[in-house]
Parts: C-alpha cells; structure tokens; sequence
C-alpha cells in the first residue's frame, strides 16, 4: 500500500512537470488541484466536514431536491448497492446532503470521509468525481489512483450533474465503490446508469415546477435526454429542461417571457381569432364523443349557437 501510494504521488508529480493537462482531462484536474487550490496529493486536507448547524440548513435547503430524488436514489441503490457501492447526493457545493449504503460497508465510506455532511468539492479534496463534475458540467468517473489526494486512491467514484427546472445545475448524483475489482466497461455501465437516474430527477423536478402544464418531448433529439418542454393552455412555452434549451437555443426564465411552442418546434398553428374558436369547439364536440348538445352544454352556448359557429345550419 505505501508502494502504492508513493507510486501515485510520483505519477502526479510527473505528468504535472510533463504539462500534460492539456492532452487529459484528470492531469488536468491534478492541475487545479496542486496550482489553483495549493493541495499536496500526500498530505490530508484540512477538516472538510460541516458543523450540524451548517449541515441543517443545507438540508432545509436541499429538502425539494432531495424529496424528489429519493425514489430514484433508492432504485439506483438496489441496482449498485450489491457492488459493494453508495448512492450519494450532493450540492452545488460538493457536500453530500444524501447516502444510501448497506451498513456492513459504512465504515469503509466513513473512514473515506465520503459521507454526508463532507465537502467534495475539487477545493476541498482535489480531483474526485463530485468535485470535477461540478467543474466540468459533466458526467465523470474517477478510478482509484486518478484521485488527486492518496488518501483517496482506493475510491471508484463516478458522478452526474442534477439541473433544476431553470437548467442551472443544483446537485451531484454520486455512485462510489472501495471495491477493487471494478472493471473499466463495469464502471461505464454504472456511468450510464448514474446519468439516466440524473435525468430523471431532472424530469421529477420539472414536473414539480409545473405541475399543470402539458409536457412537450422536442423532437430530433435523444429521448434519455429529457428534452421536455412546459406549454400551458395557450400553446406558449413557460418552461423547459436543460436539453431543452441547450438544443432550441433558449435562455432566461420563460415563465416571464413565453415562446409560442409553434415557433419554436416549426409545426402549424391557429393564426386567426375564429381558428382558435373553432379549435376549442372542436375539443368539447370530441370531449362529448360526438354529441353536438352535450357539447354546447359544456361550452355554455345554445345548440343552435354552435351550429353557427361551426358553419352549419340546424
């Protein structure tokens, strides 16, 4: 192990003196790490961990984000946790606000200090896969010696980032394993994994945002992205996800400055006042499977009236 660890710390030394950051995105993680944030892979950081009063307000402010990404912490956790991996979810501050993990194997995760409460951030720890994530706005996994620190050589870590209904990212979606034998292509399907589960606390928190609105999939884009957009009752854009707006081009917040959703995905819409009318006669006629009465009940008119509406006589 102290072979080990010497190994690693003269590997960082190495390919920082080489300069090879620009050809590799850990080197260059190592690189923040050592000139930006002044951390020695050989020493231990300083304390990271919040006091109890800090750590209640993060989860008084985390507890909308945590709510919804339970559920899928915990089938994330039922897909992993046989690994010998946690679940964590972490803030925009890289602390760990949740963990899911089998108790037989707390320890190992404590003794790592990766438990909730502890700042992951690169600042805090160096080149991890909560802290480079944040970084880097992207999924990262982190094998073992490609930490930064020593003391965190025997951690697998990959992470996903989390954005809000705004598309700003809020969290971290964290899987970590001290087990060994963790294959590259096994590391990648977790990876894959980690991401989806992120989109889909992304999707939740959408929903949540917008609870009445029709949710819209854009077309020509990756499902698993969760591309959604939010139309209210008037076919205007009041909201969208992150992939959303990355591919139609959209920023700032919708709910002020709405967007025709016609527009915006290039389909046919109503242009004149009567097409709008007849659009809504047209919904209650289907609503009342065909009955014209039924349906002028429903719309408050005279049968006779939506006879002239729609152009035809009684």
């Amino acid at each position: 192990m102290i072979r080990h660890v010497r190994s690693h710390e003269e590997a960082v030394a190495a390919a920082l003196a080489q300069g090879a950051a620009a050809k590799s995105s850990i080197v260059a993680s190592w690189a923040r790490s050592a000139n930006v944030h002044g951390l020695d892979p050989a020493r231990k950081p300083r304390d990271e961990r919040l006091t109890e009063g800090e750590l209640r307000a993060l989860h008084q402010r985390m507890e909308p984000v945590s709510i919804a990404a339970r559920p899928t912490l915990e089938r994330l956790f039922q897909a992993v946790g046989g690994f010998g991996a946690s679940v964590i979810l972490a803030s925009e501050e890289g602390v760990a606000v949740d963990r899911l993990g089998k108790p037989s194997e707390d320890r190992d995760f404590a003794d790592a200090g990766l438990w909730t409460g502890t700042r992951w951030s690169e600042s805090a720890v160096g080149t991890n896969a909560i802290g480079t994530c944040l970084v880097e706005r992207r999924p990262v996994v982190v094998n073992r010696d490609q930490h930064f620190l020593s003391l965190n050589i025997e951690l697998t870590c990959i992470s996903a980032p989390v954005h809000d209904a705004n598309g700003d990212l809020i969290a971290v979606l964290d899987v970590s394993t001290v087990r060994k034998d963790l294959g590259e292509g096994f590391a990648g399907l977790i990876s894959h994994s980690a991401t989806e589960a992120a989109r889909k606390i992304e999707a939740d928190l959408f929903h949540a945002r917008f609870p009445k609105a029709r949710m819209v999939l854009v077309p020509g884009i990756d499902r698993g992205l969760g591309a959604l957009l939010a139309v209210d009752a008037d076919d205007l854009v009041i909201g969208a996800t992150r992939a959303a707006r990355q591919h139609l081009g959209l920023s700032g917040d919708l709910t002020k400055a709405p967007l025709p959703v016609s527009d915006l995905l290039g389909v046919e819409a109503h242009v004149r006042p009567e097409d709008g009318e007849r659009a809504v006669i047209t919904r209650a006629i289907a609503r009342a499977g065909g009955n014209l009465s039924a349906a002028a009940r429903a719309l408050g008119i005279s049968r006779a009236t939506l006879h002239r509406k729609l152009g035809r006589s009684e």
